[in-house]
């Protein structure tokens, strides 16, 4: 995950959630930008914890001030697709994850240079700094647009 957080106590570079290292500060940070990567197949979690963690990570970014996830997923060792971006996709699909993705866009439909990339591309500049994973549409990944927060009164 990039690290796109500062320490409003002491300045210092620091993760999105957690104390600082640096100072032990539990104010949250200030960010400098409104896009995070989120590898979700990292530490080779099952299908489930994999969904777990993507809903957990959702609700935590959105109350940050997140508007767009560029989600790794891979694409699985078989060339048709691991299972979490399968379950990943038949998720977002059947409205997992409604209350708080308003949008997302499978990697593959998103290739560098296509009219939906530039589209994406103007709706969330901040998804500028992560071209590396638009080359030739990346079937291991998925864009999500977030919805602002709902709060209740």
């Amino acid at each position: 995950m990039i690290h796109i957080a500062e320490c409003p106590d002491c300045g210092n570079t620091r993760t999105l959630f957690n104390e600082c290292p640096h100072c032990g500060s539990a104010t949250p940070p200030i960010l400098s930008g409104d896009t995070v990567e989120l590898n979700i197949k990292h530490g080779a979690p099952t299908v489930e914890e994999a969904l777990d963690r993507l809903t957990e990570n959702i609700r935590h970014f959105q109350e940050l001030g997140i508007k767009a996830i560029v989600l790794i997923h891979g694409y699985g060792s078989s060339g048709e697709g691991g299972r979490i971006k399968w379950a990943i996709h038949d998720a977002l699909e059947h409205n997992r994850f409604a209350d708080r993705v308003e949008e997302y866009y499978f990697g593959e439909q998103v290739p560098f240079g296509s009219s939906e990339y530039r589209l994406l591309l103007e709706r969330r500049l901040g998804l500028k700094r992560y071209l590396k994973h638009f080359k030739g549409g990346n079937a291991g990944m998925t864009v999500l647009l977030l919805g602002s927060e709902r709060r209740s009164a």
